[in-house]
């Protein structure tokens, strides 16, 4: 059986894990220290999604746990969003080496592990943090050019911003990213708003 047909009979999020353990279907696999797989609320209504696990990620198995998990964490926070009630995965689950972009056919080859995440969590909103995840959840273009804006993927929607590293290169991001996440909160505390009237 392929690995990607094991992904079928999937049902926990931990089942995944399992099979991505054992995955090497692209050369990451062999650099990297580990695979770094998701964290967070399995039954989370807001799921993050990076690009790849960086130096601290990849020494410590945990996403966004280096200065842009930091920075993340803080904005969060300013958000009123409880990380603890989030769910945090990348595109590609190996350290890309020095930190690079992931090619195409790494996107490509760990997209399974990603669809099946978001298929069990089933989250009603999905926030792409930089390019690489907009390009594969929304669409291959500029994340200039779609930034901001809700698509609805599948029910479920997906808003792409900056990548918490970029706005540590470039801090003059940060007030687009805050506008952002304004807008996320209000969809997010929305959800709560309509669960408690229900």
């Amino acid at each position: 059986m392929h690995w990607y047909q094991e992904l079928d009979n999937c049902d926990t999020l931990e089942d995944v894990a399992s099979v991505c353990k054992k995955c090497h279907e692209c050369p990451l696999r062999e650099s990297a220290e580990q695979i770094v797989f998701g964290y967070g609320n399995p039954n989370a209504n807001l799921m993050l999604v990076g690009e790849g696990p960086g130096k601290d990620e990849d020494l410590r198995g945990i996403p966004f746990v280096g200065r842009a998990g930091q920075l993340l964490d803080k904005i969060l926070a300013a958000a009123h969003i409880n990380k603890d009630e989030v769910y945090i995965a990348n595109t590609v689950k190996c350290r890309p080496p020095e930190n690079r972009t992931p090619k195409d056919e790494e996107v490509l080859s760990c997209a399974p592990y990603l669809t099946r995440q978001i298929e069990i969590i089933a989250p009603k909103i999905i926030v792409c943090l930089g390019a690489t995840a907009a390009q594969r959840l929304i669409r291959p273009c500029p994340i200039t050019k779609i930034r901001g804006q809700i698509f609805e993927k599948g029910g479920i929607k997906v808003i792409a911003t900056f990548h918490p590293a970029a706005l540590l290169r470039d801090p003059s991001r940060k007030i687009p990213v805050w506008e952002d996440f304004k807008m996320i909160s209000m969809l997010y505390h929305g959800l709560h708003a309509e669960r408690a009237i229900v």
